[in-house]
């Protein structure tokens, strides 16, 4: 049941954004077990003086690729799980696109099973975490 919201340049396309989307759900299917149909994404295409961030930091170079992926999910995962998506993400977003590594930025926030509804104003039950 994560929610991902992408923030990336208006420079890139339709495809390289859907492939980008694409690359995020596969790892989130690989590393945190999500159902195929659990596909909750928001890609926001902003201009590029809206996207701020240094030249470098902590020793890793970023350029105006940069893309931003925020997903909320709920609590249960441990570090490990979490370093295994966050390199899957990189890694698909690089097989599939011409964005590197270094480029793609992920934060992850974390919240109660309770915190969420998926339609009619009820707090639904799942089973995956």
């Amino acid at each position: 049941m994560p929610l991902v919201r992408i923030t990336l340049s208006e420079n890139y396309d339709i495809n390289t954004q859907d492939l980008i989307s694409n690359s995020v759900h596969r790892a989130l299917m690989d590393e945190f077990q999500i159902p195929k149909d659990d596909f909750f994404h928001i890609i926001e295409s902003v201009s590029s003086p809206q996207l701020r961030f240094p030249q470098e930091y902590l020793d890793i170079k970023h350029t105006k690729d940069i893309v931003y992926i925020q997903i909320t999910a709920a609590i249960g995962r441990d570090v490990n799980k979490k370093r295994k998506l966050y390199r899957q993400i990189s890694l698909n977003i690089s097989n599939s696109t011409p964005i590197n590594p270094q480029d793609v930025i992920i934060v992850l926030l974390e919240n109660s099973k309770h915190d969420w509804s998926f339609g009619n104003g009820e707090m639904q039950t799942f089973n995956h975490v």
